[in-house]
C-alpha cells in the first residue's frame, strides 16, 4: 500500500504536538499527528490540568477550615477523596475531547499509535489494526518525559508512586515522603498536607524550589513549615525498604542515615525525556541525557526533522512546548518565525503560597556581572492581600542598574501564578524601569505590589 503523504507529520499530541499541528494547519499545510495514548499528553491528562483540579480542591477546603476569620461559620468539614479525585479526571477527560475538537476543526488527520522514524521524511505508525507508512518533508518530534526513576526507589502504585499514582491515589496517606522539593513534588506535597497527612520533603539540594531565586525559596519553606510540614535540605533517599503497609526510608543527611516510616511515597526526581524506539541514533540524531540536542529554532541538524518540548530539554514547560510549536510550524510554513528565549519564559508552582518567576535570579544577575537594583515589597503592605485573608507574600524584582533593564521578577503568595504575566509582557517588550513606574495600577488590587516592588528598587515605594 502506497504511503500517505503529508507536509507536516508531528509525532507526539501533547501542549506543543497538538498547537504545533493546529498552526501548521492554519497557514495551509497538510498535517497529521501520531499519539500512542492521550490527546493532550501527559501535561493535560496526567500533569498541569488535573494537578491543579485537586489543588483547588484543598485551597476550598483550607479556606472552609478558616471560615471563622471571614466572619463565616462551617460545621463538620471534611472531604471524600475519592469525588476530588473522580473531579479532577472529569476536568482532564473534558479538555482532552477539546483537543480532539480543535484538531478536527482544523482537518489534522490523527493517527492512534506508535510511531518512528525509520529514514529521513518517514514515519511509520504500528496501530490497533497494522502497520501505516506515512511520508513528509517536515517531522516534529514533541514525544514528551516521563518520570525519572532512580534505582531503588522505582514506584509500585501502592507503597511508591509516581505523580501518575499521585493523581489517582489508592488511598489517603497518613504519613507522606516526598522525594525531590521541584515544582513537581512540591505541589502533591502542598495538596496533600492541607487534607491532613503528616507530610515529609526530602530535598538533595541546599534549598527547597532550588530552581528559584534564593530569597523566595527561603520563605516558601517558612510557609511549609508553618503549615506543618518538615524539609530536609541537603538530604537523600538512599534506600527504601518495603513492608506490608508501610516503607522505612534510609535518609542521609549530614553523613548520618535516619530511617523513618511512612506509609506512602512519592517520588519526584524529575524527567527524562522519551527518545527510545523512534530510530533517532539511526538518523544521526544527537541525544544528551535523554534530551535532543537542538538549535534555537528546533532543528535536530538533521534536515527537516525538529524536536521541540520536553524532549528537546530545559525548561519543562508547557507553555514553552506550545511556543516552539508554533515556531516550528511558521517556519515550516515560511514564515518569520521568531526563536522562544528561554529567559522570557515564566515558571510557576500552584503549591500555597504560589510561587512564580521569569528571567535571572539575583543570584544569577550578579554572576552574569551585572551592576543591578534589587526591589521588594511584601503582601503585608497590600490592602487587596489583607481583604483577601492572604497577607504571607513578597514580590521580587532585579533590574540592570546601567540600563533600567528587567532582568527577573520573583514572586511567591497568593495568586502569583497569575500576576506573572505582567513582568513576562514587560521583558517581551523590552521594558525599563521608567516603563513600570510610569504605568497607573489599578486599586485595589494584588497587581499593585509589582509596582511597587519597581519603586523599591529606585528607593521610591510608596507604602512600605
Amino acid at each position: 500500500m502506497a504511503a500517505k503523504s503529508f507536509d507536516m507529520i508531528v509525532i507526539g499530541a501533547g501542549p506543543g504536538g497538538y498547537v504545533a499541528a493546529i498552526r501548521g494547519a492554519q497557514l495551509g499545510l497538510k498535517v497529521a499527528v501520531v499519539e500512542r495514548e492521550h490527546l493532550g499528553g501527559i501535561c493535560l491528562n496526567w500533569g498541569c490540568i488535573p494537578t491543579k483540579a485537586l489543588l483547588r480542591s484543598s485551597e476550598v477546603f483550607h479556606l472552609m477550615e478558616r471560615a471563622k476569620d471571614f466572619g463565616l461559620s462551617a460545621d463538620k468539614i471534611g472531604y471524600d477523596l475519592d469525588a476530588v479525585v473522580k473531579r479532577s479526571r472529569g476536568v482532564a477527560k473534558q479538555l482532552s475531547g477539546g483537543v480532539g475538537h480543535l484538531l478536527k476543526k482544523n482537518k489534522v488527520t490523527v493517527i492512534m499509535g506508535e510511531a518512528t522514524v525509520p529514514a529521513k521524511g518517514k514515519v511509520t505508525v504500528k496501530t490497533d489494526k497494522g502497520s501505516e507508512d506515512l511520508t513528509a518533508k517536515n517531522i516534529i518530534l514533541a514525544t514528551g518525559a516521563r518520570a525519572r526513576e532512580l534505582p531503588g526507589l522505582e514506584a509500585d502504585g501502592d507503597l511508591v508512586w509516581t505523580y501518575k499514582h499521585a493523581l489517582n491515589p489508592p488511598r489517603m496517606p497518613k504519613k507522606l515522603l516526598v522525594i525531590g522539593s521541584g515544582a513537581i513534588g512540591i505541589e502533591f506535597a502542598s495538596f496533600y498536607n492541607t487534607l491532613g497527612a503528616d507530610t515529609t520533603v526530602v530535598e538533595v539540594m541546599d534549598r527547597v524550589l532550588p530552581v528559584e531565586d534564593a530569597e523566595i525559596s527561603a520563605f516558601a519553606k517558612k510557609q511549609f513549615v508553618k503549615q506543618g510540614m518538615k524539609i530536609m535540605e541537603k538530604a537523600m533517599v538512599k534506600q527504601l525498604d518495603r513492608g506490608k503497609g508501610k516503607v522505612t526510608a534510609h535518609i542521609e543527611k549530614g553523613g548520618k542515615i535516619e530511617k523513618i516510616d511512612f506509609d506512602s511515597v512519592i517520588s519526584a526526581v524529575g524527567i527524562v525525556g522519551n527518545v527510545e524506539g523512534l530510530g533517532l541514533e539511526a538518523l544521526g540524531v544527537t541525544v544528551d541525557r535523554t534530551h535532543v540536542v537542538t538549535d534555537e529554532f528546533c532543528r535536530t541538524g538533521v534536515d527537516g526533522l525538529y524536536a521541540i518540548g520536553d524532549i528537546a530539554g530545559a525548561p519543562w514547560l508547557a507553555h514553552k512546548a506550545s511556543h516552539e510549536g508554533v515556531m516550528v510550524a511558521e517556519l515550516i510554513a515560511g514564515k518569520h518565525a521568531h526563536p522562544v528565549k528561554p529567559e522570557s519564559i515564566a515558571g510557576c508552582t500552584y503549591c500555597h503560597p504560589q510561587v512564580a518567576s521569569v528571567g535571572y535570579s539575583e543570584a544569577k544577575a550578579k554572576e552574569l556581572g551585572y551592576d543591578i537594583k534589587v526591589g521588594r515589597f511584601p503582601f503585608i503592605g497590600n490592602g487587596k492581600a489583607i481583604a483577601l485573608g492572604e497577607p504571607e507574600g513578597m514580590v521580587k524584582t532585579v533590574f540592570d542598574a546601567k540600563t533600567g533593564e528587567l532582568l527577573g521578577a520573583h514572586m511567591v503568595g497568593a495568586e502569583v501564578t497569575e500576576l506573572i504575566q505582567g513582568y513576562v509582557v514587560g521583558r517581551q517588550l523590552e521594558t525599563t524601569e521608567e516603563d513600570l513606574m510610569h504605568t497607573v495600577f489599578p486599586h485595589p488590587t494584588l497587581s499593585e505590589m509589582m509596582h511597587e516592588s519597581v519603586l523599591d528598587a529606585y528607593d521610591r515605594a510608596i507604602h512600605f
